[in-house]
């Protein structure tokens, strides 16, 4: 292994930081699902709205990825948003979340996106 990586990876600092980071802004499907059936967040789809409309996750608003900046007045300060998109490999999600964060929006990506959340983990979705 290089010398510089196994220096790093030994640096537990800097994971601490590192992983701190993704905690604060990302969250897996479970704990989407605990904080949507308390009601305690807005769950915004960013995936083009034929694509919603085939299937989304429940309580889920279609906020395509190329309306967001137009839409944003549709969102408040006092929500929790997490926003997601297709899947893993999608960075829909990640450039909306930016997008809200730059306008003082609480804000969390949902890490795998629809796929992860209906396949890998079957959770209900609403046609």
């Amino acid at each position: 292994m290089c010398e510089f990586v196994e220096n790093f990876r030994n640096d537990s600092e800097k994971a601490e930081k590192y992983f701190a980071k993704i905690l604060a802004f990302s969250l897996g499907p479970v704990e989407l699902k605990e904080l949507s059936e308390k009601n305690e967040v807005k769950i915004i789809d960013v995936r083009h709205r034929s694509d919603y409309e085939i299937g989304h996750i429940p309580m889920a608003i279609s906020i395509p990825y190329e309306e967001l900046e137009g839409r944003l007045n549709e969102l408040n300060k006092e929500d929790l948003h997490v926003v997601y998109c297709y899947n893993p490999y999608c960075h829909l999600g990640a450039r909306a979340a930016l997008v809200l964060a730059r306008h003082q929006l609480p804000v969390m990506e949902l890490c795998g996106g629809f796929k992860v959340w209906s396949e890998d983990f079957r959770f209900a979705t609403t046609i």
